[in-house]
């Protein structure tokens, strides 16, 4: 048997362009990462729905962008 060490760790991925794209999804992830990591989930989903679904997705990725990559099917781009 071998071992391999890889050195790359990969982050978990939210395929925004399927149903975890979905804001109330986005949302229920948020609240679970800011519970983990000690953070205001109240004032994150606040700042969340503060504006439109690219803020949601801004607001997402500067709390957690750390920790999760969302990953937007590129022919979504296209529309």
């Amino acid at each position: 048997m071998a071992i391999k060490f890889s050195s790359e760790i990969r982050k978990p991925e939210i395929d925004i362009s399927g149903p975890e794209g979905n804001a109330f999804v986005l949302m229920g992830y948020a609240r679970k990462y800011a519970i983990q990591l000690g953070l205001n989930a109240k004032s994150i989903g606040e700042e969340m729905r503060s504006g439109d679904y690219e803020n949601l997705l801004k607001v997402f990725d500067k709390y957690f962008g750390e920790y999760v990559d969302l990953v937007r099917n590129s022919e979504d781009d296209d529309e």
